[in-house]
């Protein structure tokens, strides 16, 4: 972790950092009880249409520790509600391409539940993921925002998704 805090302190003046990911099981004020109607709803796939945050012309943030922000623009998604599993796919041409089963739920907290796994790897082995809040959401949208420190100040970014089918 100091390691990390250093990298951040040093790269504060031109990215925006963010402490590695959270880790859901080990917070105990984290509700287990989800919200299936709004699972429900982002049942489906998706398209993530834009990223914005504070300062984005100036600072770089890199996304679920995979890459630039901006490569997740365009990058498509596929949410199942029922088991609470999906895929997730980087497709902008000027950045490196990736793909990924997800698993992911939403709490009764509106918090966003995520995890990223390697292929073949079991859900309840990755200790590991990422805490977003779900906002603004309807039949062809919604959001997902994220908090980054910038000069140590909390801002935040919003991932905007619409509906692809």
């Amino acid at each position: 972790m100091k390691k990390s805090i250093l990298i951040c302190m040093i790269a504060a003046m031109f990215f925006a950092c963010k402490s590695a990911s959270s880790t859901a099981s080990t917070d105990t004020t984290l509700s287990k009880k989800l919200d299936r109607p709004t699972q429900v709803a982002l049942k489906g796939n998706w398209v993530l249409t834009n990223v914005t945050y504070p300062g984005s012309d100036y600072i770089k943030v890199n996304s679920f520790d995979l890459a630039d922000s901006k490569c997740f623009i365009g990058s498509t998604w596929s949410f199942i509600s029922n088991n609470n599993k999906g895929t997730m796919a980087l497709t902008s041409p000027s950045c490196t391409g990736f793909s990924s089963p997800i698993v992911w739920s939403i709490n009764n907290q509106g918090m966003f539940i995520l995890k990223i796994l390697d292929a073949g790897e079991k859900a309840k082995k990755v200790r590991d993921g990422y805490l977003l809040k779900v906002a603004g959401v309807t039949e062809s949208s919604f959001q997902l925002i994220d908090n980054i420190n910038v000069g140590g100040q909390v801002k935040d970014v919003v991932y905007q998704f619409q509906r692809a089918n």
